[in-house]
């Protein structure tokens, strides 16, 4: 990446009922902004009475896994036993390290009634030295993340450090993800701490060192500085980034890893049911694709 802000428009990506994802990392321009190597935003989607998110138990290496929804609710279920609804506000933190699967479903509630739909994933690499710790999984309420008021500006420290705040969400090396909720004409300075940053604008529209970017598209920049944001309207935006990963990572399917044979063999183990069985969710599982 280039000392100014990159554009990134992303990949949208159909996932049936007319839920698309937006794929705004890995891209040709940037592979990973500090440890974030993965990021999609879903939706919005309206779903239907009756209908809804179905994301069958799948495996994960070398990774943590961060859902943040504006709209909706997901449960969650995965093979260390946690069961657990994440709403907006609220943080589910997945550490896959050596290997664990999991489930995204629509709760029963939600199901029924229909619900919009509307959030972003992400993937935060692990260090080389983590990357086959034990899988964990960590719930956080709306009211455990540490909330920052700027001139202008709201912002919610999901996980990592940024404006002298730190999040109770376990992290394994230097970042931030933030979101921040702008009025029109405000401006907004980057955590000083990390020198790899990106942002994406879920509503709205921001300037960024004389970038435009609108809502639903990202931009990354590196550095030791970096020009603050300006709101052009009122804008909601994710703020992401931190120290620069301890090498490459190699990404196939949902598993990341630093050495390419460690993801053969996750393909091995995924073939062969070694991960276990997601409890409440043990008949259906997402084969490994051929390619």
């Amino acid at each position: 990446m280039e000392q100014t802000p990159t554009l990134i428009e992303g990949r949208l990506h159909d996932l049936g009922d007319g839920f698309t994802v937006r794929r705004l990392l890995p891209v040709l321009l940037a592979r990973h902004v500090g440890p974030f190597v993965f990021f999609d935003l879903m939706g919005p989607v309206d779903f239907a009475p009756g209908r809804g998110m179905d994301v069958r138990p799948h495996p994960h290496i070398g990774l943590a896994t961060v859902t943040w929804l504006f709209d909706g609710a997901i449960r969650h279920r995965d093979t260390v036993g946690s069961v657990a609804d994440i709403r907006p506000g609220e943080v589910n933190w997945m550490t896959a390290g050596r290997g664990i699967a999991h489930s995204e479903r629509t709760p029963p509630d939600e199901r029924r009634d229909g619900q919009r739909m509307h959030g972003v994933q992400v993937w935060v690499a692990l260090p080389q030295k983590d990357e086959e710790v034990d899988p964990e999984f960590h719930h956080h309420d709306a009211d455990a993340l540490p909330r920052i008021r700027k001139p202008g500006a709201e912002l919610v420290l999901i996980a990592g450090t940024g404006y002298g705040e730190r999040s109770p969400v376990k992290v394994f090396a230097p970042m931030f993800f933030i979101e921040a909720t702008l009025e029109a004409g405000a401006e907004l300075a980057w955590p000083d701490e990390h020198i790899e940053r990106g942002l994406c604008v879920i509503e709205g529209e921001v300037s960024w060192d004389g970038l435009t970017v609108p809502a639903t598209h990202a931009a990354a920049q590196t550095g030791a500085t970096a020009a603050p944001i300006k709101a052009t309207t009122a804008s909601r935006v994710m703020l992401f980034g931190g120290a620069p990963l301890d090498g490459e990572r190699h990404l196939w399917w949902n598993f990341v890893s630093s050495r390419k044979e460690r993801i053969e063999q996750a393909k091995l183990e995924w073939q062969e049911q070694r991960y276990g069985k997601v409890a409440g969710d043990e008949v259906e599982f997402i084969p490994l694709p051929i390619r």
